[in-house]
């Protein structure tokens, strides 16, 4: 199953909701959070269930698409009633804002294991992907999740919104667009630490969801920099983002090529290619490559489906 695509969907939108299937993005996070209103939680929390309960499987593409539920943070009061509410549906995983370190982790497995043995769930089926940069606390604990690994631990992800909030900070971008030093510190944090623990990082969003050029090159720049996928805050860039995580076909041939260079010469550790020198760096770099490619890329549907939902 890939992982290049986040569409975040409000849990409150039945439109919304309705639509999320047909987008093309790899996983649909349904969102019981910031984007859902205090008057409209029961609601959504219902909306929720009902939509994990009927979509365990994406029958008309005939391809696994996550179905993910971010909850409110465990401090908010809220997180146990979202639970409560979600946990029938069985949720693929949970997105756990303001995460400061495992014992969060640790909090959130240790409900989601009561919740599943109530509901009929096997055991440690519901992972869980910490939102750990989203402020200055988070950032300081990050190198715990390395000293203290949890078996639902799916990845690490970090949401400039919410650093921003919890900084006083009106924005976190420059003149240029670029991220401050801070946002930067916190995301190379993120994605450091989640290569050091072996799961899957996960970049924040391009909130200028009309600029696709903007958000084409942030995604590229994403994958370039080791995050194996990127939120959507609008199904009309979940095409762009999958295309930039997805290996180009001259990507992929040149990948096989290494391969079969290294294949065909089994005990070298270095070999010439293409007027440069490669070595099992650039063999494993090849295999990533090569075990990252996706053949069934549907996001030209987000596209179509984008003009539907576009904010009037």
């Amino acid at each position: 199953m890939k992982y290049r695509s986040w569409l975040v969907v409000p849990g409150s939108s039945e439109k919304r909701l309705g639509l999320a299937m047909g987008t093309g993005a790899d996983v649909v996070v349904v969102d019981l959070a910031d984007t859902v209103p205090d008057a409209a939680r029961r609601e959504a929390r219902a909306m929720a269930c009902e939509w994990l309960s009927v979509h365990r499987r994406n029958l008309l593409e005939h391809r696994r698409m996550g179905r993910w539920v971010r909850i409110n943070a465990l401090d908010s009061g809220l997180s146990r009633d979202d639970l409560l509410a979600i946990m029938p549906g069985a949720p693929d995983g949970i997105i756990l804002p303001g995460a400061t370190g495992p014992d969060a982790v640790r909090q959130l497995a240790s409900e989601i294991y009561e919740l599943e043995q109530a509901n009929g769930i096997a055991a440690n089926s519901v992972q869980i992907m910490p939102v750990a940069g989203d402020s200055p606390r988070g950032l300081f604990g990050m190198g715990q999740y390395l000293d203290a690994p949890h078996q639902r631990l799916f990845g690490l992800t970090w949401n400039a919104g919410g650093l921003g909030v919890a900084m006083g900070c009106r924005h976190l971008h420059g003149d240029e667009g670029r991220w401050s030093d801070a946002a930067r510190l916190v995301r190379a944090q993120t994605v450091l630490t989640a290569h050091a623990s072996r799961t899957v990082a996960v970049d924040a969003p391009y909130e200028r969801f009309e600029d696709e050029r903007g958000l084409a090159a942030a995604a590229r720049q994403a994958r370039a920099e080791g995050f194996a996928g990127m939120f959507a805050i609008h199904p009309g860039q979940v095409a762009t983002i999958n295309a930039a995580f997805t290996p180009s076909g001259e990507e992929l041939s040149r990948a096989r090529e290494i391969l079969a260079l290294f294949s065909a010469n089994p005990d070298q550790a270095s070999l010439p290619f293409q007027g440069c020198m490669i070595d099992r760096t650039h063999l494993a770099i090849a295999r990533q490559l090569i075990d990252a490619a996706d053949e069934s890329d549907a996001g030209c549907e987000g596209q179509r489906l984008s003009a539907l939902l576009r904010p009037a």
